[in-house]
């Protein structure tokens, strides 16, 4: 079959045969690149086939799978390390070969090795056509979101309003409903603020996002439903949230399909706001449920990694797990170092000022739980640490909150709404 080389580590090639595959290794490849999802063609091999003849013949094997409408700069930036990683040459394929060049050429533009100019000439002299990929590079130098976040002192916590400067859309990630436990009293000034931020920028929101159901606030997702129309959305496994939650409020009526969002989404999937690209990735640890939304270059984990003096998030909510979570912050950490962290709480050590946004390549230097450590000690340090930490003062009232997507609870026959308060349901926090 045809083998076309691009650079001294690279070749590319159409669609191989199980046979094809067979005769990579005695040309002298060590690493199969798959950029074709499956069930593209019922001819195809498929993955796992592709992927157990590699490994039978002693190839490194990567599926990193795009369609011409769908690549990211994260599926760049992985095509990238799984050629660099290899310990030697590397053939990509997808049906003809042109996506796995498109993606090469991409990441060379985006590395200043290749200018945007030439890239057409580049797919022509390869005898291919690849303006496909200088319209994604177009479309790309206007991909950098606007991020304004928005802190809310009562809760340490961060919003976002992330908008594209392009066409005005916008999404709001993670937004807080007011809540006194004291009086039991709530409000709607964190929200309104960003309404207000949303009107004076004369923005369109699109989307209501939520990280995961949270344990220190209550959601406003649905209050601005109600006032701006917009999708609300969050993780698929915040069904297995709802689930165990269900267990310990003795709550026989909730729903735990997650029917109280307009959209659950899985790993991997993507959306736009405005023009911009968006992608979810599943991020479990701290929960179940956590998800991070990679939009553009800008990247929101919320409770998974804080600021990098802060170190990372606790992982012991029911749920929770430490090993998991140190997963989770790797595939994070596999973004490009330039790609701008966005967290979901600050803590203000050493009462420094609120801040809340850091880099990959930050995290990767100077968080003391990520910088020179093992998954084994992460571990052992994450589980130490959570011992001593007492959990949230409203765990209790806002799970039940946010597993039904901000809805409070429906008024009873007096007009007033009451929340249910389970003792002893947490055995094992640290007390005051």
């Amino acid at each position: 079959m045809p083998v076309i080389e691009i650079s001294k580590k690279l070749s590319i090639s159409p669609q191989p045969s199980i046979e094809d595959i067979r005769s990579f290794r005695d040309r002298g490849f060590r690493t199969l690149i798959n950029n074709r999802p499956d069930n593209e063609d019922p001819a195809q091999p498929g993955t796992h086939a592709e992927q157990q003849e590699a490994k039978h013949c002693g190839l490194s094997y990567a599926f990193i799978p795009v369609t011409a409408d769908t690549i990211t700069e994260a599926d760049v930036r992985a095509f990238q390390r799984a050629v660099k990683e290899s310990d030697g040459p590397v053939v990509a394929h997808c049906q003809t070969g042109k996506r796995s060049l498109s993606i090469y050429l991409i990441g060379e533009v985006l590395d200043g090795r290749m200018s945007a100019d030439e890239v057409v000439e580049f797919g022509r002299g390869c005898g291919f056509d690849t303006s496909s990929a200088a319209a994604w590079l177009t479309k790309h130098a206007g991909r950098r979101p606007q991020v304004k976040g928005f802190f809310d002192k009562r809760t340490w916590s961060v919003q976002y309003v992330v908008s594209d400067p392009e066409t005005g859309n916008c999404a709001i990630i993670d937004p807080v409903f007011d809540f006194d436990e004291k009086a039991g009293a709530t409000a709607t000034i964190n929200a309104d603020a960003i309404l207000d931020y949303i009107r004076d920028n004369n923005l369109t929101v699109d989307w209501i996002l939520d990280t995961h159901p949270h344990a220190d606030h209550f959601s406003a997702a649905q209050y601005l439903k109600q006032k701006t129309g917009a999708q609300t959305a969050i993780g698929e496994h915040v069904v297995d949230v709802q689930k165990l939650w269900k267990g310990i409020y003795n709550w026989p009526e909730l729903a735990t399909d997650g029917s109280q969002w307009d959209r659950l989404f899985a790993h991997g999937e993507t959306f736009k706001i405005g023009s911009i690209e968006a992608k979810v990735l599943f991020s479990p640890g701290h929960t179940l449920a956590s998800i991070t939304y990679v939009i553009g270059d800008a990247v929101f984990v919320h409770d998974t990694l804080f600021m990098p003096d802060s170190g990372t998030a606790r992982a012991d909510f029911p749920g929770g797990d430490a090993r998991v979570l140190w997963k989770s912050i790797q595939g994070i950490l596999a973004l490009p170092d330039e790609t701008r962290i966005f967290t979901g709480h600050d803590y203000q050590p050493d009462g420094r000022a609120p801040r809340w946004e850091s880099t990959v390549a930050e995290q990767r230097k100077s968080n003391p739980h990520i910088a020179g450590v093992t998954e084994r000690e992460f571990v052992a340090l994450r589980t130490k640490r959570d011992k001593t930490l007492q959990m949230p003062k409203l765990i209790l009232h806002a799970l039940q909150v946010n597993i039904c997507g901000g809805r409070l609870p429906e008024p009873e026959a007096n007009g007033k709404r009451y929340l249910k308060f389970p003792l002893d349901a947490l055995q094992g926090a640290a007390w005051e």
